[in-house]
């Protein structure tokens, strides 16, 4: 299949329904979180604490952020197959993702890292010496929080760039792709299990560049490829069943301990689970979520800003209801994900309209005022 093929190609809107779902699923995963003792750093759980709905956690954690970076590769592909320009493609992308996980940080993020300092204690182990302004900076620093996503993806987007810069021959890579078999598919859950293991960040696991690096690129060099996708629909049922299956299996092999961090987290069976619940979610999606009412617009729109600001009302939430309040765990579990809903849509709202502001919270340009996200071309 040809780029011009590729750009002829009719919008993927099964890709934006997979990002606003995901994003929904990491809300809730969020929410879980907080009342959680699994993993208890920044969370007002007692550690150890652990509730039957903590399943969840297991049950999503090994693929919801694979997904998401699946789809930034394909993405990444559609981008530069309407616009080859690697300057341009990087520049968009340095606004888009640089700029909102570094300089936000100062602008709008402190006040994230002030929440999860009270959550963590932290505040409680800075002596007094410390100047105010090196504590606003480790405020500010605290407050990356679920950046650490756009972080990862402006990495993968420059290293994307120098590969295509210093290897003149590295597209004829794409085109080979597109016969890619069902069966090559399964078995790239072996480098996946192999790359789930190397370039991970010792102390803040969630920089996982292996594996995330491994599908990101997988999804530019093979599952931008229609014809992939088309081939995944085939299978989606039964891999979806096999995948549920597997996640049930492992909730309970792994129960009790921290599934974010190691041995668990790169544990060679999560890993093979996550890759295939990845696999279903593509085919089931492009076969079942390929199209686009009001609804699924508006969703789609506005999933940028709910993963950007989320996590702010859901730990602010969870904080002043550990502090000042004692209510059944029921209750704070629906205040607490209620809070990440309306402060993520309503800042994102609010802040998206502020000339020069939006730039440096959300990389919205003042020439680019639609919710970018909105493309398959722009990936969250």
């Amino acid at each position: 299949m040809n780029d011009m093929k590729n750009a002829k190609s009719p919008r993927r809107y099964y890709l934006d329904n997979i990002r606003w779902i995901t994003v929904i699923l990491v809300v809730v995963y969020h929410t879980l979180m907080m009342y959680s003792g699994i993993t208890p750093l920044g969370t007002v759980a007692e550690p150890g604490t652990i509730h039957i709905q903590d399943s969840i956690q297991y049950f999503l954690y090994p693929w919801f952020m694979m997904i998401l970076f699946l789809v930034s590769g394909i993405s990444a592909r559609i981008s530069l197959t309407n616009h080859p320009d690697n300057k341009a493609f990087l520049k968009k992308r340095t606004v888009r993702y640089l700029v909102p996980s570094t300089l936000g940080l100062l602008a709008f993020q402190w006040v994230q890292g002030y929440v999860s300092m009270k959550l963590s204690h932290s505040f409680d182990t800075i002596p007094d010496t410390v100047p105010k302004p090196v504590q606003f900076l480790i405020m500010s620093l605290s407050g990356t929080g679920v950046l650490w996503y756009l972080q990862t993806l402006w990495i993968f987007s420059l290293v994307l760039v120098l590969i295509r810069k210093l290897t003149k021959n590295q597209e004829k890579l794409y085109p080979k792709t597109v016969n890619f078999p069902f069966w090559g598919m399964l078995l790239l859950a072996v480098p996946a299990v192999g790359f789930a293991q190397i370039l991970n960040t010792p102390v803040i696991v969630s920089y996982r560049f292996g594996i995330y690096g491994f599908a990101f690129f997988a999804g530019y060099y093979i599952f931008a490829h229609e014809e992939v996708i088309d081939r995944l629909t085939k299978y989606c049922i039964p891999l979806m069943i096999v995948s549920v299956l597997m996640g049930i299996a492992l909730t309970v092999l792994f129960w009790g301990q921290n599934f974010a961090d190691a041995p668990v987290l790169n544990h060679p069976l999560n890993i093979l689970y996550g890759w295939l619940m990845c696999l279903a979610i593509l085919g089931t999606a492009k076969k079942y979520l390929n199209y686009q009412n009001s609804v699924m617009k508006w969703l789609s729109g506005k999933s940028f800003g709910l993963y950007i600001f989320h996590y702010l009302g859901m730990s602010a939430c969870a904080w002043l209801l550990n502090e000042y309040a004692s209510l059944p765990l029921t209750v704070c579990y629906l205040l607490t994900l209620l809070s990440s809903f309306v402060t993520g849509y309503g800042l994102y709202e609010i802040i998206s309209r502020i000339p020069g502001y939006r730039w440096l919270v959300l990389g919205i340009s003042k020439n680019n005022t639609q919710i970018q996200e909105r493309s398959n071309t722009n990936v969250q």
